[in-house]
């Protein structure tokens, strides 16, 4: 059975998430890091065409400019999260699965 989630804290100050596994795991995650890995449809094509152009540079909004926060995050079933981030944007589900490859383990969090 794979790992799940038991423990989410915001590190405050880090710009960054913290989530405890079932197996004793503890991951650290960057806000941007999270953003850059959404694996909604939208984003995916968003990433498909600055590969396929990489000399065109996008054109942010001014909300999109600023750093990203996690605003809200919410179970999606038994297997995912839903991450709402500051600049809006919400429609990707993040699964256990893939949150176990993103993040860097750490041993402990202040």
């Amino acid at each position: 059975m794979d790992p799940t989630p038991i423990e989410l804290k915001k590190l405050e100050g880090e710009n960054a998430l913290l989530i405890g596994w079932d197996d004793g795991q503890r991951r650290r995650y960057s806000y941007a890091e999270l953003r850059k890995a959404c694996p909604c449809v939208t984003c995916r094509n968003e990433k498909k065409q600055a590969a396929a152009d990489p000399v065109k540079l996008p054109i942010l909004t001014p909300l999109e400019a600023r750093p990203v926060q996690v605003d809200k995050m919410s179970l999606a079933g038994n297997y995912a999260y839903r991450i709402t981030f500051s600049d809006g944007h919400n429609t990707g589900l993040f699964t256990f699965e893939h949150l176990r490859e993103l993040g860097e383990v750490v041993d402990s969090i202040e």
